[in-house]
């Protein structure tokens, strides 16, 4: 459910727009005001997802009220006014619903509300998702029919191999196979990770030594620096070098 505040200072127009939000199965109606003044004294102890607001208001008009607001919920405007609309959509507005305007208009607004109300919490769900990762230093690998939970800080280095990818963790006799691309992981790995080859990516805390073309992690894992490669890694090294 969308949770609807409704304002307008002509007490016909509200009451109109009431029974629409109502008709609509999707929308919830939390309040309804006959000005931004008041709908700004409900909005001080509560929240809601969508403002159908009217714009010409006197005291405070509709879209001044907008722009008061810190973090404005999804807009939809109605006037009668038509030279409204630009600035309407100037301050990102849903919909514009010039009046008068009928159930048919008003369910075209509704849905564009729904559309980007689903947008908003698929963003925001992903952007959770993708916090909690990195917060943790947890990513979820699959690899055959399991999925493995691999701490982040704990990869050593990454080998492509065809359309798969050898994630190498630290203590692990194996390699975990993944399908998945070099360019995604590089995009999604942390900044202590590098690419030093179009094979490898690596954990630059890992690191054991660094041997003319070659990157030491372990006593028997050499990995080639990639020409394309060396001047980047070379930069890091002699930001990181101590002494002359």
């Amino acid at each position: 459910m969308i949770k609807c505040l409704a304002i307008d200072d002509e007490p016909l127009a509200l009451q109109q727009m009431v029974a629409y939000i109502k008709k609509v199965p999707f929308l919830e109606l939390a309040a309804q005001c006959q000005s931004a003044i008041e709908a700004r004294q409900f909005m001080e102890h509560d929240t809601v997802d969508a403002i159908f607001c009217d714009i010409n208001m006197p005291d405070l008009n509709g879209m001044d009220f907008v722009k008061s607001l810190d973090v404005p919920p999804l807009i939809v405007f109605t006037t009668a006014y038509s030279e409204y609309a630009v600035e309407g959509f100037k301050v990102n507005a849903v919909d514009y619903l010039l009046k008068p305007f009928g159930m048919q208009d008003f369910m075209r607004a509704a849905l564009r509300l729904k559309e980007r109300m689903g947008y908003k919490n698929e963003g925001e769900m992903e952007q959770r998702a993708e916090t909690t990762a990195l917060d943790d230093d947890v990513v979820f690998l699959k690899t055959d029919y399991r999925v493995v939970k691999v701490a982040i800080s704990d990869i050593r280095y990454v080998e492509a191999m065809s359309e798969y990818l050898k994630v190498w963790v630290e203590g692990a006799p194996k390699p975990i196979v993944t399908l998945l691309s070099m360019k995604k992981m590089v995009e999604w790995l942390p900044s202590y990770f590098m690419r030093i080859h179009r094979s490898y990516i690596i954990n630059v805390r890992k690191i054991q030594e660094v041997n003319k073309n070659r990157v030491i992690m372990d006593a028997d894992t050499f990995l080639p620096i990639g020409e394309m490669y060396k001047d980047a890694f070379q930069a890091f090294l002699e930001k990181n070098f101590l002494g002359k």
